[in-house]
């Protein structure tokens, strides 16, 4: 589905090793096959962590995260930008491990931080300021899966000159207008598409009045989810050129001074 347009997908989870797909069924089954779908896709280039599917238990499990990261990235260096992964429990090592990775691989963006899979409980303890105390320094955005939006409100007023990237629209509306709400009073708050996606037709046109285009970015959660649904949804909302261009890839350009 090769459209002609720059499409970054900010939010993916590659793997290396099958302990790292968090594919729910067959067909990608190596990392040539994950670039390959997303190729087909239309994607141009794609970011993010890898994931592994347990309650993490010492930091030599979040270095293997990272490491299976770099190691797309050595295979696939003009496609896939790796994200860091990094946890609250060992923020002294995390923060070296940021720091190595901008250093040596030219990472610019931390997460999908998943605590609900990896075991930490809250954004906003003092291990996790630690490590947005740097992110901010280092002007690297976060991406985290939420679910407790006033700790993140807590995050966007303490660190006002962090980017924090909000994961999954989801698609309920409630909680897609508490999204938006959330954005409206946190003017460092971003969010991007992956997940449910534009599931329901207007959302991101709402979202875009409601606080512009600058604040969205184009994500799918593959292989969980799928990119080319996902991308149509987009493009299937009444964006102008300039509004399309943002959110399916300037934003994250803007954001991580890739350009």
């Amino acid at each position: 589905m090769p459209l002609g347009l720059d499409i970054v997908d900010c939010h993916i989870h590659p793997f290396i090793s099958s302990a790292a797909n968090t594919s729910w069924f067959p067909g990608v089954d190596t990392p040539a096959e994950f670039v390959a779908e997303m190729r087909r896709a239309g994607i141009t280039q794609c970011c993010g962590s890898v994931v592994y599917l347990n309650r993490v238990q010492t930091f030599a499990e979040v270095r293997s995260m990272n490491d299976e990261a770099v190691e797309m990235q050595r295979r696939f260096p003009d496609f896939f930008l790796p994200g860091i992964q990094v946890h609250a429990d060992f923020a002294d090592e995390s923060c070296q491990e940021i720091e190595r990775l901008v250093k040596d691989n030219g990472a610019r963006w931390i997460g999908e931080l998943v605590g609900y899979i990896h075991g930490f409980e809250s954004y906003a303890d003092a291990g996790s300021q630690q490590i947005y105390a740097l992110a901010q320094e280092l002007g690297l955005p976060v991406n985290v899966h939420p679910y407790k939006l006033d700790e993140l409100g807590l995050i966007c007023r303490n660190f006002p000159k962090l980017n924090l990237v909000l994961a999954h629209p989801t698609s309920g509306k409630a909680t897609l207008i508490e999204r938006f709400e959330f954005l409206e009073q946190h003017a460092n708050a971003y969010l991007d598409l992956s997940g449910s996606g534009v599931f329901r037709w207007g959302a991101l046109r709402h979202g875009i009045d409601r606080v512009g285009p600058e604040r969205f970015l184009f994500g799918s959660d593959f292989p969980i989810c799928s990119p080319g649904m996902l991308l149509q949804g987009v493009m299937f909302e009444h964006l102008n050129d300039t509004e399309l261009e943002l959110v399916l890839a300037g934003n994250f350009r803007r954001l991580t001074a890739t350009a």
